[in-house]
């Protein structure tokens, strides 16, 4: 059935539990909302999720927050007191998935643990996002991105030869976990439509980017040495693959097939280059660092730009927003917001047909929906106001 946009939602009836803070469980509810999933963001009495005080801000709310949020409603709940477990529980009777990103072992000290869930409503899902896994010698360690890439091996690749390790722009291992755990979720919920039951899913960070060392890792599985930092065929190594600094900025080359490089050779007449693709020596390099530097970025994407060639800009937030191909794929979405007015965020970046990703709602406030999630359960507005004195929970009111 189609909704009143003629797009059906893919994911609409799907309620999600989410106990999750910060960017992986973030990122990851919000690609279910996007798609019609009723994701409820279950957040403890006081500062909720931490990103809602993670700058930057616009005036009052955290732009932070505001990328990962949309399309959720949120309840505050203290999953420490009886009454607030036993509001959860109730809940549990309605929801597909419980989405949580504790230490392993929290849910289970709350009562609150698969296990006992499952005895409630046996068609469950329980995903647990964790940095290593509920198994293992590490599984109580804690962490985060930066020692989870540094553990899988991604930080020692990266960076330039004889320099040290280099640290990503973006949180790699948090947004592989996030993402899986959504393929987890959409696994489990086919899987629940073929045997009806529920099942537990455990997702571990550095997992997710171990499992990502597809061809890094394809050396030492051969029993061959693993490139260098700096020295690889992907990172660095050769002059085919490289960033290469123009007149005003860099570009990206990523001539890696016989083809592409012979192109970009005789489109900078250099045709005496075309042998040299896997030259390891400093002097190619510097001959192409004087040819690049001659002309800016926009000269260069200009002077390729009619040529089969994997060259691109390396671009600031600026000039990725400002893109025109970024604003043809609706990577770049605005809503209104009721106190920060118009919010700018990242679109989604998955593009179905028949039934797309939606910007029905715009993130929410600390408990903004508490009262109507507790009176669809049953609650009179007098209980309401006494959970709230007793602690139990909170609302915000425009």
């Amino acid at each position: 059935m189609e909704n009143e946009q003629g797009k059906a939602k893919a994911l609409q009836g799907i309620t999600v539990l989410d106990l999750t803070r910060l960017l992986p469980g973030g990122f990851a509810s919000m690609m279910l909302a996007d798609f019609g999933a009723d994701v409820i963001k279950i957040e403890p009495p006081g500062q909720g999720d931490y990103c809602r005080n993670t700058a930057p801000l616009y005036t009052y709310e955290s732009a932070y927050f505001m990328n990962i949020n949309r399309n959720k409603r949120s309840i505050v709940l203290n999953l420490k007191a009886e009454e607030g477990k036993a509001i959860f529980k109730e809940m549990v009777k309605r929801a597909d998935i419980v989405f949580e990103g504790n230490r392993p072992g929290k849910m289970k000290e709350l009562g609150l643990d698969y296990e006992t869930l499952a005895e409630i409503n046996p068609r469950l899902i329980f995903c647990s996002l964790s940095g290593y896994g509920q198994s293992g010698p590490y599984r109580d360690k804690a962490g985060h991105d930066l020692n989870y890439t540094g553990f899988a091996g991604i930080l020692d690749g990266t960076g330039e030869a004889g320099g040290p390790p280099v640290m990503p722009l973006v949180q790699i291992a948090d947004l592989v976990g996030g993402t899986n755990a959504v393929v987890a979720m959409l696994i489990a919920l086919q899987a629940r439509h073929l045997t009806g039951r529920g099942q537990y899913l455990d997702i571990g960070m550095s997992d997710g980017v171990t499992a990502w060392l597809g061809f890094a890792s394809a050396f030492w599985m051969a029993g061959k040495p693993t490139p260098v930092r700096g020295q690889g065929r992907l990172t660095g190594g050769y002059p085919c693959y490289a960033v290469y600094p123009t007149k005003d900025n860099y570009l990206t080359v990523g001539a890696l097939e016989k083809k592409f490089w012979v192109g970009l050779c005789r489109k900078l007449e250099r045709e005496d280059l075309i042998s040299r693709q896997y030259d390891t020596g400093p002097e190619i390099r510097e001959i192409l660092n004087e040819i690049f530097r001659t002309k800016t970025t926009a000269e260069w994407l200009e002077i390729l730009s009619d040529e089969d060639q994997c060259v691109g800009p390396v671009n600031d937030m600026e000039a990725l927003f400002n893109d025109p191909h970024t604003l043809a794929r609706q990577m770049l979405v605005t809503m209104e917001h009721p106190r920060e007015g118009t919010i700018r965020m990242p679109g989604s970046a998955l593009k179905l047909s028949a039934t797309p990703a939606e910007m029905r709602m715009r993130p929410p406030f600390l408990g903004e929906h508490t009262a109507e999630i507790l009176q669809s359960l049953g609650y009179e507005l007098n209980q309401i106001k006494a959970l709230e004195v007793q602690g139990v929970t909170s609302s915000y009111e425009l």
